[in-house]
């Protein structure tokens, strides 16, 4: 047999080899976690659930239209509207 055959044989079966251990210690390593997961789910009681605490708004400004916004900016840029048009019309929007 040539020497690269028996090298490659050898590291074939070492390699086999290497993984099947590695695959059996995985499996008892998944095992006993698992074990150990069950039993202190049963020692464990269930912890009550707390009521979420209800949201409350919060009473502060009216919401802003963030459409009429853009598109008061679009027309800014657009050299359609001056600033100071700009600014009376987002004042407005932004007073409700």
């Amino acid at each position: 047999m040539p020497r690269m055959l028996r090298r490659a044989a050898v590291l074939g079966a070492t390699a086999h080899v290497a993984s099947k251990r590695g695959e059996a210690r995985g499996a008892e390593e998944a095992q006993e976690q698992a074990a150990q997961e069950q039993a202190a789910a049963a020692q464990a009681p269930p912890a009550p659930v707390a009521a979420p605490a209800p949201v409350a708004t919060p009473a502060g400004p009216a919401p802003v239209d963030y459409a009429q916004l853009t598109k008061l900016k679009e027309l800014l840029d657009a050299g359609i509207l001056t600033q100071q048009e700009f600014d009376a019309e987002k004042a407005k929007v932004l007073a409700g």
